[in-house]
């Protein structure tokens, strides 16, 4: 894996995105943000999963305005996510919001951008400039207001990268331009702050934007794959999109969008940099796939143990396995291990065998031994 990109700190809320901190995992509420109880309980859920940052959706004025309501209630900073109304920006910052989040590609008026720039530097609350492919501006309409029509825009024609010669305009062309666009914008005002997001749902865009952007700008950057897709689906594209730029040392703070509980974002995105060993906070479970010599239900099992560690917060390795032939052997660099077999299992630590407990008995056991290791690992 590279070496990580060296980027500016910002600090959102109390939590550093870029420099040398922590890739931080992010989510957003799927409620209606005019509805504060709900929302409120909705990022109290996603603060127990482990999100570090959650955004906001702002339709419209009475949302910026919930703002304040749900930021008094919560403890991770919070990120207001704002398309076509500079005003509604406005408002959210007067709610106190940590971090805007604004889209180049539907607040075009340069006048409008710097209100909003100038509100935010007053207040010291860094902006993310998101650049979405599904609302970039039309071709040739970067920084434009009037006179071009959505339908005709041109987006959809421009080829992709893999498409093109030297000599052609292509997708990531057009959303890193449109990006520096809102960057200037920022950077004549002297404002820093920043953040930057370059997101599409097809994978080769996305990750050329940001290698192009990475060499041109000393900003942190937000990943994300737009509209990835459900759980399972979204989960494999995300992961082979962040995860190419993760491995080449691009990024510093992640979203995973999925049509699903927003928790499922936040474990996925913990998952990713784990599997990449970015993060090292709770556990991570390695499981056997099963085959006609297991004696239980592996598959069971395992996902029983998985939801078990999901509220464990010590990097402890768990491993499950199916067969007690070959399971401590496997799996001995797990910190705590299960291999079952027919009517009993054996507990291992590191592959040493710890206890032989029945089948009825194997996963109290195990969660047992998980917990004295964990206690070990954190005195």
């Amino acid at each position: 894996m590279k070496k990580r990109r060296v980027t500016k700190a910002v600090t959102v809320g109390g939590v550093q995105v870029g420099g040398n901190a922590p890739i931080s995992v992010q989510s957003m509420t799927k409620t209606d943000t005019r509805d504060v109880a709900a929302t409120v309980r909705q990022i109290h859920e996603l603060e127990e999963a482990g999100c570090e940052i959650i955004r906001c959706a702002v339709p419209d004025m009475e949302a910026a305005k919930a703002l304040a309501g749900i930021k008094r209630q919560v403890r991770i900073p919070v990120v207001a996510d704002i398309h076509f109304h500079h005003q509604l920006a406005l408002e959210a910052l007067e709610s106190g919001v940590d971090c805007l989040r604004l889209n180049p590609g539907n607040i075009r008026d340069r006048d409008k951008v710097e209100t909003v720039v100038r509100e935010a530097k007053s207040r010291a609350v860094p902006i993310r400039i998101g650049v979405n492919f599904g609302s970039l501006p039309p071709v040739g309409g970067i920084g434009k207001t009037r006179g071009l029509s959505r339908h005709t825009d041109g987006v959809n024609a421009l080829p992709k990268v893999s498409e093109t010669d030297d000599n052609s305009y292509s997708a990531v062309d057009h959303m890193v331009a449109t990006g520096l666009w809102e960057i200037g914008i920022l950077e004549n005002l002297d404002f820093d702050l920043i953040k930057i997001s370059l997101k599409a749902f097809d994978i080769d865009t996305t990750v050329e934007a940001y290698r192009r952007m990475a060499t041109m700008v000393p900003y942190p950057f937000h990943l994300g794959v737009t509209e990835s897709g459900t759980a399972k689906s979204g989960s494999i594209r995300s992961a082979i999109g962040l995860g190419t730029l993760l491995y080449d040392g691009i990024g510093d703070t992640i979203r995973v969008s999925l049509s699903d509980d927003p928790r499922e974002e936040v474990y996925t995105g913990f998952e990713i940099l784990k599997s990449l060993e970015l993060r090292k906070e709770g556990a991570v479970l390695v499981a056997c796939p099963s085959c006609g010599r297991a004696d239980v239900d592996v598959v069971k099992l395992a996902n029983a143990v998985d939801e078990l560690l999901k509220s464990t917060k010590t990097p402890v390795k768990v491993a499950v396995m199916g067969c007690e032939v070959n399971g401590p052997g496997e799996a001995k660099d797990a910190d705590v291990g299960i291999a079952a077999g027919a009517g009993r299992a054996i507990i291992f630590r590191k592959g040493q065998k710890v206890r032989i407990v029945p089948e009825a008995e194997m996963l109290t056991a195990l969660m047992e031994e998980v917990d004295r290791a964990t206690a070990e690992m954190d005195a």
